[in-house]
């Protein structure tokens, strides 16, 4: 039997008014730090669910299904503000799963974003996407009670995943979600708004800082329902991929910072901390407003192009492959960008994990970029050490079965340019990150001064200075008035175009700098894709989780 967590008697005293919310209607009082605040629609439904069985690698686990939970007071779109939390059935009977059991459970947070599209919450048998207008504006969207329901299984061959922006790059395997349910977390997947989110008349709601505040607010919800739903609060761990990857960074970093609460408190969001335990980002598109002249400091000189139609960033709608060659314009804008990169980066005062700086010579070169090349060629050596053959990889030398050195320029051919100069800020406003920095009435506007004051886009507007910051984990870590993730997994395929090797190195040494434990790797050959490495990923939580 399930019994909930030892609660303080302030926590008491949420659950008391709560009960008594349900029997009246009326609003509840929630007392929080000694203060009497108000709270609506914000108690977990523990009797609304579905049970149901997910299957992995032929072993069944039960678990209670909690979908579409609205985790905000004052929703502005519960297609998209809504979370999927999934429990283990063990942990309602006093039982164990793995090396877990109810109170010591983490709570995995995967989130669905992709190119900063909105999202819906994940599911275990994948992403579930409803058709365009699907779902209700402003009302409560919750499952059933399950008492009675038919398990449902996820077939045992596994997920297959959609394009190869997309976790997996096609691969056939079971998703993340339900490989946790079955190493004993209980899962807490959240939608979010995102760049193309409108109202019923017509106003954007889903810009920047949208998204993450979405996902805080669902932290916050988590945080504020501890008692009630099994598992560890003070244990979340965050995951995404690509924009996923980045928002799952930024939600790290910038833990109960003050920049975010207007939105919150619009939102009507739990009285509860948004700071989590864990981030595992893959592949993060993030640092946005240096991540241009990052790119071009790595593929400058890169000249021909197969670049995607990014009419549609998110990774589960197949991008059509375009080929291509710079303009003179084009690598005159690339020249100027590449040219910004050493300043920026020297103004970090990074350093490797050994202590020696990280420096960039005017021309590019300096000991970033061969920690980067070391980085790489530590990749390689994994692969060749799992039996690999990287013979035909001429700009690799290979000796007595070591991997001693690189040809960066040959590598950085090889990997291929994907994106026409800048990348991100582009100067049509072309670019989904164009549309992410847009307003309520304003579609899409430049984040960066080097675009802006060479727009040709007509009537372009520049993005306001906070609210570029509160897209950017870099400006929060280690902050006074954040509270940062201790622990971080981040990966970036070495085949990976989508961003430069630059930013999810900047963003590691960033943090190691400030004393927060990194696992950084650049798997080989991997493109811009997630969840790829599951057995590992596991293994890196567990280890944290148990260990503190």
């Amino acid at each position: 039997m399930y019994w909930p967590k030892p609660i303080s008697l302030a926590g008491c005293a949420v659950l008391m008014m709560s009960l008594l919310a349900g029997c009246t209607g009326t609003t509840s009082l929630a007392i929080k730090d000694g203060r009497e605040t108000q709270s609506s629609g914000l108690e977990f439904p523990m009797d609304r669910y579905e049970a149901r069985s997910v299957v992995v690698d032929g072993k069944a686990t039960a678990v209670r299904a909690y979908e579409n939970v609205v985790y905000v007071a004052s929703p502005v779109d519960t297609t998209y503000q809504v979370m999927n939390i999934y429990v283990p059935e063990a942990y309602f009977h006093d039982e164990r799963v793995g090396a877990f059991d109810a109170r010591t459970a983490p709570i995995f947070f995967p989130n669905q974003v992709g190119g900063y599209m909105p999202s819906q919450p994940g599911t275990p048998e994948g992403r579930r996407d409803l058709p365009p207008g699907a779902g209700a504006r402003g009302g409560m969207a919750a499952s059933p009670a399950g008492a009675g329901r038919t398990p449902q299984s996820i077939p045992p061959e596994g997920i297959r995943s959609a394009g190869a922006n997309g976790p997996g790059a096609g691969e056939t395997r079971v998703s993340a979600i339900a490989v946790a349910l079955s190493k004993g977390y209980v899962v807490a997947s959240p939608g979010a708004r995102g760049r193309t989110t409108q109202d019923a008349g017509g106003t954007y709601t889903g810009k920047a800082p949208a998204a993450i505040v979405d996902l805080k607010a669902a932290v916050r919800y988590l945080r504020y329902n501890d008692a009630r739903i099994p598992g560890d609060a003070e244990k979340i761990i965050s995951n995404g991929t690509s924009a996923g990857g980045a928002l799952s960074a930024l939600l790290g970093a910038s833990g109960n910072s003050a920049d975010y609460e207007p939105y919150l408190k619009a939102l009507g969001a739990a009285p509860a901390r948004d700071n989590i335990f864990a981030v595992s980002a893959y592949c993060p598109i993030t640092n946005l407003e240096h991540a241009d002249s990052a790119y071009e400091w790595q593929f400058n000189g890169v000249n021909d192009y197969k670049k995607f139609d990014m009419s549609m960033l998110d990774y589960n709608v197949q991008r059509r492959e375009v080929a291509g060659t710079l303009t003179t314009a084009q690598i005159d804008i690339s020249d100027a960008l590449k040219a910004q990169f050493p300043a920026y980066l020297d103004s970090l005062g990074l350093r490797e994990p050994q202590g020696q700086a990280l420096t960039l010579d005017a021309a590019g070169n300096g000991s970033f970029k061969t920690y980067i090349k070391l980085l790489v060629i530590a990749s390689a050596q994994t692969a060749l050490d799992a039996g690999q053959n990287l013979s035909a990889l001429d700009w690799l030398t290979v000796a007595n079965g070591k991997v001693t050195s690189l040809d960066f320029d040959r590598y950085v051919r090889y990997a291929g340019r994907q994106k026409l100069p800048p990348a991100f800020d582009a100067l049509d406003l072309s670019s989904g990150e164009n549309q992410l920095f847009g307003t309520e009435t304003i579609d899409k506007q430049h984040f960066t001064t080097f675009s802006q004051r060479r727009s040709t886009a007509a009537g372009a507007t520049l993005a306001d200075a906070a609210t570029v910051k509160m897209m950017n984990p870099l400006r929060y870590i280690g902050a006074a008035d954040a509270s940062t993730s201790p622990h971080w997994r981040i990966r970036h395929g070495t085949k990976d175009r989508d961003t430069s090797l630059a930013v999810p190195v900047i963003l590691a040494a960033t943090l190691q700098n400030k004393g927060y434990a990194v696992d950084l790797a650049l798997p080989w050959d991997r493109p811009h894709s997630g969840d790829y490495d599951l057995d590992e990923l596991f293994a890196w939580m567990e280890r944290i989780s148990i260990r503190e």
